[in-house]
């Protein structure tokens, strides 16, 4: 099993990135953090931990920026009806606590909001994962929270409501303190991203 590669960055386009590991080119499936990993090395040389995914007829190989991006991949191809496509589309939309939180939460939004994945997919991976997630230690801070998740879904459907996308709105909300009020978290979520969309 390859559990990671360090290497030249050859090429990094449409998440996909080729390591030049000692004259031997590694074409990986990056996630979205990876990439950018890769980007950053300047065509220098990057470590990236690895999944190899063995099926009859391919041997394909996927990259992760840390061991959370990884542990959640693994965890996603064991839910019924997601391939390593879907599960690379999740752990690319959104950081692992991000997702952990869906899972725990039954934030479907979260999931859907991902392009390809649909209600289905969603539920099922929601319904798989939830009892695995939560014994997970980097999860156990969202557990002792509690009711911070549920204001952290109220916050976000209140940003949807004033015109962001999920996405847009998650991504507002991640560096705001969650013990915040649902209203302080949304004025300060809006307070920040008026500068980041200027000019659209």
């Amino acid at each position: 099993m390859i559990a990671s590669l360090r290497g030249r960055v050859a090429a990094n386009v449409a998440g996909q990135t080729v390591l030049d590991v000692g004259g031997v080119g590694y074409r990986l499936a990056t996630t979205a953090s990876a990439a950018r990993m890769a980007a950053d090395a300047n065509g220098g040389e990057v470590t990236l931990l690895t999944h190899l995914h063995v099926r009859e007829d391919t041997l394909a190989l996927f990259g992760f920026a840390s061991e959370a991006e990884r542990t959640l991949f693994e965890l996603l191809l064991g839910v019924s009806g997601v391939g390593p496509k879907a599960a690379l589309a999740i752990v690319s939309g959104y950081a692992p606590d991000q997702i952990r939180r869906a899972v725990q939460t039954g934030d479907y939004a979260l999931f859907t909001s991902i392009p390809g994945i649909g209600r289905r997919t969603a539920e099922r991976v929601v319904i798989d994962l939830k009892d695995k997630v939560g014994g997970l230690q980097i999860a156990a801070a969202a557990e002792v929270v509690g009711g911070g998740a549920d204001g952290h879904t109220d916050a976000r459907a209140a940003l949807v409501g004033l015109g962001m996308s999920v996405a847009e709105a998650e991504a507002a909300l991640r560096p705001l303190d969650e013990s915040l009020p649902v209203e302080e978290r949304v004025r300060l979520a809006l307070a920040g991203a008026v500068p980041a969309g200027a000019g659209g």
